[in-house]
């Protein structure tokens, strides 16, 4: 092998180190990767660049939309009003949640698809007496398995099909190509969810981690004669509080809520701070502060037209990750002031200025009332509360179902490719008004994006320098060159990267390795690159894993534990479904 070769190799060790060891978001890491892989000299612009005008890549894009404009337009809602209902267990509530879920997703990107119905099952769960900690990782696992049933239920399908096709010179795989394999291993998956889960998801009370608002709230009140009427906030030394937030100022009867270091305070305030209520006392201790004469009650509990109660996860690809609330700038970055944040199922009870915020934590957040149509257009967050949603186009419904329908049909009927059903589909969504501009742009998951058309660089430098065929040569020998035992390893190797990196990028990089494995020992490749897509989508072990394991993380109060004792059995049972079913559908 030339330098090339052993350089890439190099690149990619460090690649899946900074993606396993850091916080740093994939998109940049891959793009790093990128960037070197041009600058070397190792690819062209051209080859560098090829993985954004991939048809994968906008196919992609495409179903993002298409799932928007099916959100948008109430379809998925009506599946949830039409057949939930009143189950009398546990087992009939996940069999009547997950069924339609699995359906759903297998045509659909199934991220909207779970943001839709959190919220709904978190309000039928209370209804049915059922702890929503029973429901929410069933609803993940559902969708997981359901994208896994045909080629645009995950992009990560239709990233590798594209990226055989782009290597191989062969033709894209068939819209049911995978499904001989994801149906089976889908419906043993839905046998699981129904008679094993029940026995090991924990009981979680709802809402727990923010129960009680009077726990980490305090308010007080303006001296109407001391020293700090007419100061500014930060004047008056309220704004850099070690240990609290000053989250709004009630005053004549209105409110006032992401207050500006600039607002004058004016006597007879009430001021309502969030953090520890311990530092009572701090607060008191500065001259023209009194206490409170409202003991009784907590003003955030009281409903006022001038402020929403949000709770907001914090998404994989938050620019706040990392930091400190206090260093964030949360406030000024997002106009909203944290009032408190749970992280594994409880509420993070440190220094709220100095809690060091992660994926998957939620926050609740004190916001104005247009706070969450703003924050459609973000992928920092991903909201799961139903407040102030954009209105739901109920009349467009039947013409939603009816333009996914002609998408499917025309994909599977081999009228026209995957790629030009997709953005025809995508089309009508947005000229037939089933779903906005806005919505549509906010459903395109620019770093998910981003991270599939970068990644393709290191796959095509793995591909071009021989890197591929030594890795290949290293699993051969590891299998023993036993082709079902290479099957095993391959699966194992990729559902192991998939639980620490995406699972688009671990599809990417192993498409190479797995096409040069097949060439050095003649086997069909069909087989082993469905064992991929499988394998990159089945992450049921931690919340990190796939991103609706980390949706209804917060939601669900669960713990990593949680997701370990459930996903770990889900994983080793899965797999073993999937590479019985591969051997049994092909002869390998």
């Amino acid at each position: 092998m030339g330098w090339e070769a052993w350089f890439t190799i190099g690149l990619l060790v460090m690649v899946l180190a900074t993606l396993i060891r850091t916080e740093l978001p994939t998109h940049l890491v891959m793009m790093g990767a990128l960037t070197l892989l041009s600058a070397t000299g190792i690819l062209s612009p051209q080859e560098a660049l090829s993985g954004f005008s991939n048809p994968g890549l906008i196919t992609v894009a495409a179903m993002f939309v298409i799932a928007a404009g099916m959100q948008a337009s109430g379809a998925i809602h009506g599946i949830e009003r039409r057949v939930l209902g009143r189950p009398k267990s546990v087992t009939s509530a996940i069999l009547r949640l997950c069924g339609p879920t699995v359906l759903l997703s297998a045509f659909l990107n199934n991220t909207p698809v779970v943001a839709t119905l959190i919220p709904a099952v978190r309000s039928w769960a209370s209804k049915i007496d059922i702890p929503a900690s029973k429901l929410l990782i069933p609803l993940s696992y559902a969708s997981i398995l359901g994208g896994s049933m045909t080629l645009i239920g995950t992009s990560t399908n239709l990233i590798v099909s594209s990226q055989y096709a782009s290597l191989t010179g062969q033709p894209e795989f068939s819209l049911f190509a995978i499904s001989a394999i994801g149906i089976p291993v889908g419906l043993f998956g839905l046998l699981l969810l129904t008679l094993l889960l029940p026995r090991l998801l924990p009981s979680h009370k709802q809402r727990q981690a923010f129960a009680k608002l009077r726990e980490f709230t305090l308010d007080v009140i303006v001296d109407p004669s001391g020293p700090l009427v007419d100061k500014t906030i930060h004047d008056a030394g309220l704004r850099n509080l070690k240990r609290l937030f000053l989250a709004e100022i009630e005053r004549d009867g209105s409110l006032l809520t992401a207050v500006s270091p600039l607002e004058k305070l004016k006597g007879g305030d009430r001021l309502t701070f969030a953090g520890d209520t311990d530092a009572l006392s701090d607060l008191l201790a500065i001259r023209g502060i009194l206490p409170s004469n409202h003991q009784d009650e907590t003003p955030l509990e009281i409903n006022r037209p001038e402020r929403c109660l949000v709770e907001a996860v914090l998404s994989p690809h938050s620019a706040v990750l990392g930091l400190s609330i206090k260093d964030s700038q949360f406030r000024d970055r997002y106009g909203a002031v944290v009032l408190a944040v749970a992280r594994n199922g409880e509420r993070v009870a440190q220094n709220l200025g100095s809690i060091s915020l992660r994926a998957g934590d939620t926050l609740l957040l004190e916001a104005r009332p247009n706070f969450v149509r703003q924050q459609r257009l973000n992928r920092d967050f991903l909201l799961v509360n139903d407040l102030e949603r954009e209105s739901v186009r109920h009349h467009k419904t039947l013409l939603a179902w009816i333009i996914l329908a002609a998408v499917v049909i025309s994909a599977a009927g081999g009228l026209m490719s995957i790629l030009n059903a997709g953005l025809l589909g995508a089309a009508a969504m947005l000229a037939l008004r089933c779903c906005s501009i806005t919505q549509a742009q906010r459903s395109l998951d620019l770093p998910v994006l981003i991270t599939i058309g970068a990644s393709f660089a290191l796959g095509n430098a793995l591909h071009s320098t021989g890197a591929a065929h030594w890795l290949g040569l290293q699993i051969i020998d590891l299998s023993g060159h036993s082709p079902i035992l290479l099957l095993i390893a391959l699966y194992i190797i990729i559902s192991v990267l998939t639980e620490f990196i995406t699972n688009n990028s671990a599809a990417i990089l192993m498409v190479p390795i797995v096409l040069q494995i097949c060439h050095q020992l003649g086997l069909d490749p069909v087989p082993y690159l469905f064992a991929i897509m499988m394998a990159a989508s089945a992450s049921f072990a931690t919340p990190l894993g796939y991103h609706t394991n980390l949706m209804v993380f917060g939601p669900g109060n669960y713990t990593f534990r949680d997701f370990l004792k459930v996903g770990l059995p889900m994983n080793v049972l899965i797999g073993a479904a999937t590479i019985i079913t591969i051997v049994c559908v092909f002869d390998l």
